[in-house]
């Protein structure tokens, strides 16, 4: 069994609801692309407000211990069951600055790297799959599956994407945080159920962590993306995403319960996304690539 670095509590917290998880990302991706689309002032105090009130809706028993993260885990393929799955899904990370996802001056020291395996084909919703068996391959199926729908910006895309790639039990498409992201952008932008064709949105996985597993078969997964948005203007911004992800028919998916407590968006090379415990990325196989370009 993994289990979370030291950083994380290791009091059991309130779990995060539906409706905190959907504010905190919605506020944080209209932020990003409405950087590029004029507004990006009074989006990013929209932004900056939705994400604390995400922290906050943790309660105080959900402070996180500021420690370094080790990232050693247990290897033992035990599964101890839903409610350790909850426990790890539910531990707060680090609370960090609202300004941290921006682009920043990168650290002396390098983070450790971990590595992520290369998908093999495109799959189910023109996702790319083909994912080992292992935390590191949950990993790289999540990102995939947020390139997918990041940088489709559609919420056909999205709901597609969700009812594929995730398993009864969940919040369902309507209530993902991500879909509720994307329609909140192009809401604010005006562009309908899809972006504008002159609106570029690009995604780099730039980190990664493995919060938690439970046996061979489930873990809880983050990914730290740099998020580019462009619309007469480019705009960054640093994206953190965390699932529970299962294997289920030879391939990683979502996996059922409430999605786990948000996780540090800091820009990744930084010290505070090293105090974090973000590991930098670097493709399985590639030794001298640092990031993996998410492209398809």
């Amino acid at each position: 069994m993994r289990t979370a670095p030291a950083f994380w509590s290791r009091r059991r917290s309130e779990s995060v609801s539906t409706a905190d998880v959907r504010e905190w990302g919605r506020g944080r991706l209209i932020g990003i692309l409405a950087t590029a689309v004029v507004v990006a002032v009074v989006l990013l105090v929209g932004l900056v407000y939705a994400v604390y009130l995400a922290i906050a809706g943790l309660g105080d028993d959900a402070a996180a211990d500021p420690g370094l993260a080790t990232g050693e885990t247990d290897h033992s393929t035990v599964a101890r069951g839903m409610a350790h799955r909850d426990e790890i899904a539910a531990a707060p990370m680090l609370e960090v600055p609202e300004d941290a996802m921006l682009p920043a001056e990168p650290a002396e020291d390098t983070a450790p790297r971990i590595e992520i395996p290369a998908g093999a084909a495109p799959g189910p919703g023109l996702v790319m799959t083909g994912f080992p068996h292992t935390p590191e391959g949950a990993i790289g199926q999540l990102a995939q599956i947020d390139i997918a729908v990041l940088q489709a910006m559609s919420l056909q895309t999205a709901q597609e994407v969700y009812l594929t790639w995730a398993l009864p039990g969940g919040v369902g498409p309507e209530e993902w945080w991500i879909t509720a992201s994307v329609q909140s952008f192009l809401s604010s932008a005006d562009m309908g159920e899809t972006k504008d064709p002159a609106t570029q949105v690009t995604i780099e996985p730039a980190a990664a962590l493995i919060k938690g597993s439970d046996g061979a078969d489930w873990v809880t997964a983050c990914v730290l993306l740099k998020v580019t948005a462009s619309y007469r203007q480019d705009g960054q911004v640093a994206f953190s995403h965390c699932e529970r992800m299962q294997w289920v028919g030879g391939r990683w998916m979502i996996a059922p319960g409430q999605p786990p407590s948000p996780a540090p968006s800091t820009w990744p090379g930084t010290e505070l996304a090293n105090d974090a415990g973000w590991r930098t990325w670097a493709t399985a196989n590639s030794p001298h690539d640092d990031t993996h370009d998410g492209s398809h």
